[in-house]
């Protein structure tokens, strides 16, 4: 009776993680490689392969029409290192902008008020 109301949920949940992977992962590499260094956090190499991982895992989570399901509900739990990247690494990193140079990518205590 609500099979395709399950369905539907299922669908929205893991495109949602997916995203929210691939978001994770594409923020990460766009960071410059000294932020994650002078935070004191993992090297960009280890949460790009982390977070790259995870996001294969991720697409195969993925439900019909974009996927097989063939992780079920463990397809929500690979959104973890996403939400710890979010939670922890990004507020840390993102004074330094994006790329490798530029007046945004000069460290914390560039210029402003």
């Amino acid at each position: 009776m609500f099979g395709g109301l399950q369905t539907l949920i299922m669908f929205v949940l893991t495109t949602g993680c997916f995203v929210i992977q691939a978001w994770a992962l594409i923020d990460c590499l766009r960071r410059p490689q000294r932020a994650f260094i002078s935070e004191g956090k993992k090297t960009k190499k280890f949460w790009g392969i982390l977070l790259g991982v995870f996001v294969l895992v991720g697409f195969t989570g993925l439900e019909p029409p974009l996927g097989y399901g063939m992780l079920g509900y463990t397809a929500l739990f690979v959104t973890i290192p996403a939400f710890i990247y979010f939670a922890d690494v990004r507020p840390a990193v993102a004074p330094y902008g994006f790329g490798t140079g530029g007046s945004r990518g000069s460290g914390r205590n560039s210029g402003g008020w």
